[in-house]
């Protein structure tokens, strides 16, 4: 628990404050999260209040420190080859492009809220397996730039590539051994294939050009009603025509956008 205690007033502040950045709908529930996390903060900067440190962000004078913030207040979940489902659906569909790629019109496949990268490694798992020396590209893009540097290291504990397929595993991934037992790092060759970009699903998008597929996955459950159509209007637009938008399995896109159509469950497609 914090040593800070944190009142009803000052964690609707930062209720406030994530969503106006990230349009994350934060509950009550969250309280002990938000005290526990941003605790070390008001340590660091020797605060004795939420309600000070929150003065500090609200100030404009501190943008290394609001990101900070953020990087503490998002959560980021997630695992190699979570649902496996979606891979074998991006397989296929990697499969049936292949035929007509070009170095200037590469598969490409966006991962849209990657967190530690375990997503994005294993797109280019498949893509690579699949596809070969075919033009292929992956994206990966997080609000959080920790989580971001993490995943640029492609280094991991074992216990997270318990969903990787055995093959994968051994083409792909090198075993840790001495000070690096019970580790795992995605080998150089497939860690440059993905690259990783700070972007705000909340506000504008910056120029990323057109993607065969995105995975948008366990992102919408931190979102009300208005912020969830108003990301999935950003994010479809950067999909082609006949592309795919794949979402979690406990999100629904009813009465949230007419833009892709159901294919199956959390799964959707762009009209060719």
């Amino acid at each position: 628990m914090s040593a800070y205690p944190i009142s009803e007033r000052e964690f609707a502040q930062f209720q406030r404050f994530i969503f106006d950045i990230a349009g994350i709908t934060m509950s009550d529930a969250k309280k002990a999260l938000v005290s526990g996390r941003l605790a070390k903060r008001l340590a660091h900067h020797g605060m004795a209040s939420y309600e000070a440190y929150f003065g500090m962000l609200s100030s404009g004078r501190h943008k290394e420190e609001v990101q900070i913030a953020v990087d503490l207040l998002t959560t980021n979940e997630t695992y190699f080859f979570r649902e496996a489902r979606h891979f074998e659906l991006l397989k296929s569909a990697a499969e049936a492009a292949r035929p007509n790629l070009r170095a200037n019109a590469p598969f490409r496949v966006w991962s849209a809220a990657c967190s530690s990268g375990e997503e994005p490694y294993s797109i280019a798992m498949v893509l690579a397996d699949t596809l070969g020396n075919a033009p292929w590209e992956v994206l990966g893009s997080d609000i959080s730039t920790r989580v971001l540097d993490r995943a640029r290291t492609g280094h991991y504990p074992m216990e997270r590539a318990s969903h990787v397929p055995p093959d994968y595993l051994r083409r792909f991934c090198l075993k840790g051994i001495a000070e690096q037992q019970g580790t795992m790092l995605v080998e150089r060759a497939l860690r440059s294939r993905v690259q990783y970009r700070h972007v705000n699903l909340n506000t504008s998008l910056p120029d990323l050009g057109q993607f065969d597929v995105i995975f948008l996955r366990n992102v919408m459950i931190y979102f009300n009603g208005d912020t969830k159509r108003q990301v999935v209007a950003r994010v479809t637009s950067q999909l082609k025509p006949g592309g795919h938008f794949i979402i979690g399995h406990s999100e629904t896109l009813n009465e949230i956008s007419d833009a892709v159509r159901p294919v199956i469950p959390s799964v959707y497609r762009k009209a060719a």
